[in-house]
């Protein structure tokens, strides 16, 4: 396993929770595995969340501050009777702070076969760039 070295995109720090209780509905909360790689002009961070519609994905920024939420609804058919189950129902939940290197004007998310994509450009003064020397 591999860490960025740099700290263009980093895990949110746990917070301590000062009421009792943090959710105000029931149900399980997942945190997704998340894989990032970074280029000369972005970074890409790609994030599990199988069974994940994009209607019931949000993806929120403010204050520097990137959340990824989302809910997997229930599999049952009427009519069958569960025999075994696996398979948790849920919520997504994770946080990242991003810093002044994203662009974040032009941040792009794909979801497809229940892994996020996430886009997340440099903006042009981080990008690495050779500077041309004319004779003259």
């Amino acid at each position: 396993m591999t860490t960025i070295s740099s700290k263009d995109l980093q895990v949110k720090e746990k917070q301590e929770v000062t009421t009792p209780a943090e959710q105000t509905t029931p149900g399980l909360v997942f945190t997704p595995s998340v894989d990032i790689f970074e280029t000369e002009t972005e970074l890409v961070l790609l994030a599990d969340m199988p069974g994940v519609k994009a209607a019931d994905l949000n993806i929120d920024l403010r204050d520097n501050t990137l959340t990824l939420n989302g809910g997997i609804e229930t599999f049952e058919i009427p009519g069958e009777e569960a025999v075994l189950m696996e398979y948790d129902v849920g919520k997504y939940y994770r946080q990242f702070t991003l810093s002044e290197v994203i662009d974040q004007e032009k941040i792009d998310a794909q979801l497809k076969d229940g892994v996020l994509r996430l886009t997340l450009p440099k903006v042009e003064k981080a990008t690495p760039r050779t500077i041309m020397v004319q004779a003259g």
